[in-house]
């Protein structure tokens, strides 16, 4: 027989949802006001409220809304799940696929070598920095190894549109190109974590082999026929059910029935929730109205309580390393800037345009935290590391703005003097014309 929640649970959960959710979104436009990714402020209301503050300080009340009833928290952790599945179904309908075959070649260029170099830096890291990074001694090196490569290599595309609006060059050639790189960037990434994730649940080569093989199939199919089933579905949601509504339900249900599909697979559900985003936002059933209240409820109610969620999971004070952040966020910005700066300079952008697509492309998110809690939840990573992930996803977005700003504002100087150059070498070869005739 099910067992439901008491009534003293039952307030007891209301109590962390309000005072989570309140928190963190009044830090979330605390650091918007303040030009800041959003999430920021609401991953630090987490920490304010989780162990490394409130339960230092107040441990009382901490431990009364937290752990006096262990299955309201437990409910509060099922819906910050449902939170991450969302999430990712949002991320998922931002990947504009026309954009992404309009843009290729230069934007395969900036993406491919923004994977590669940061892949390779974050899996030599651990080789080189095993004994210090990880406590517990180990024969299997590779998984982690590979983790970190990934970790590293994934760029934040809700992020770096955030920081692209701020700056106000959505629209224009450099934010194209970065948006569309992220969204190669958050594709291939998914890919690799996934087959991490497999590689984790089964034994030896042959196993690895058909979860790889098993991965990249349900890709294809997602990619094709699911596509084209989706595109269906959608358009009959939208002829005979209510509008907006009746697709935006059509829609979340496909969330779920993906994530169902990849979690029995044994790929993490967020993967199926991330790839069923892609398809139904390529359907053109499915409207910018759809997409603006799927994206507002998800990002400002259900997306806060998953981040805040963050810092009630782990004490960020104690375990805190400054060795082993350093290590992390200078592998983590050496392997990026050096692989989409090169990728945009091979791509033919000129110093500047190339520098400040790589900050840009540097700026993690909430796919790197994920990412880390997965890894986390599957011991592949111990709290040190993960509250390292965190601090340098924090970091590099705060620094990703005001350096794209920098280069840019250098680059159009550039274009500027340039210009004034080539208007008075016309002038000058126009006057010896003259002068010649005459």
């Amino acid at each position: 027989m099910v067992s439901k929640l008491g009534s003293a649970e039952v307030l007891n959960f209301l109590i962390i949802v309000s005072s989570i959710l309140v928190a963190a979104r009044i830090l979330g436009e605390l650091f918007r006001k303040m030009h800041q990714p959003v999430v920021v402020g609401e991953i630090l209301a987490g920490i304010i409220l989780g162990p490394s503050l409130l339960g230092y300080f107040e441990p009382g009340i901490f431990n009364y809304i937290f752990l006096s009833q262990p299955r309201a928290y437990a409910a509060f952790d099922g819906l910050a799940n449902v939170g991450i599945i969302l999430l990712m179904f949002v991320a998922g309908l931002e990947v504009d696929i026309k954009q992404v075959k309009a843009q290729f070649r230069q934007a395969a260029s900036i993406s491919l070598m923004g994977l590669l170099m940061p892949f390779t830096v974050g899996f030599g890291m651990v080789y080189l920095f095993y004994d210090y990074l990880f406590i517990t001694p180990s024969d299997n090196i590779l998984i982690p190894a590979l983790f970190f490569g990934t970790a590293l290599s994934i760029t934040a595309l809700s992020v770096i549109a955030k920081v692209l609006m701020d700056l106000n060059i959505l629209k224009s050639k450099i934010g194209n190109l970065i948006l569309t790189a992220a969204m190669i960037d958050d594709f291939l990434g998914w890919i690799l974590f996934s087959i991490i994730m497999q590689m984790l649940n089964t034994s030896g080569e042959k196993g690895s082999l058909m979860s790889i093989s098993m991965i990249l199939l349900f890709v294809l199919f997602i990619m094709t026929i699911g596509k084209w089933i989706v595109n269906k579905m959608l358009w009959v949601a939208k002829k005979y059910l209510t509008p907006p509504g009746g697709v935006i339900t059509v829609s979340i249900c496909l969330c779920f029935l993906g994530a169902v599909l990849t979690e029995y697979l044994g790929i993490r559900g967020i993967f199926g929730a991330f790839l069923m985003g892609i398809a139904v936002g390529d359907s053109k059933h499915f409207s910018e109205l759809s997409q603006h209240i799927l994206h507002e409820f998800i990002v400002n109610i259900i997306a806060p309580l998953f981040f805040a969620s963050i810092g009630l999971r782990i004490n960020f004070i104690a375990n805190f390393n400054a060795g082993v952040v350093i290590i992390i966020f200078t592998a983590a910005c050496i392997g990026k800037l050096l692989g989409a700066g090169l990728g945009g300079w091979m791509g033919g952008l000129k110093k500047n345009e190339s520098l400040a697509i790589a900050f840009g492309m540097n700026a993690r998110g909430s796919i790197a935290i994920v990412l880390g809690l997965s890894a986390l939840q599957a011991k592949i990573i111990d709290e040190r590391l993960f509250v390292a992930i965190v601090v340098m996803t924090v970091a590099s977005i705060l620094l990703a703005g005001p350096i794209m700003k920098y280069f840019l504002a250098k680059h159009l100087k550039e274009e500027k003097v340039n210009a004034e150059l080539q208007a008075g070498l016309v002038m000058i070869n126009e006057k010896k014309h003259t002068n010649r005739t005459a």
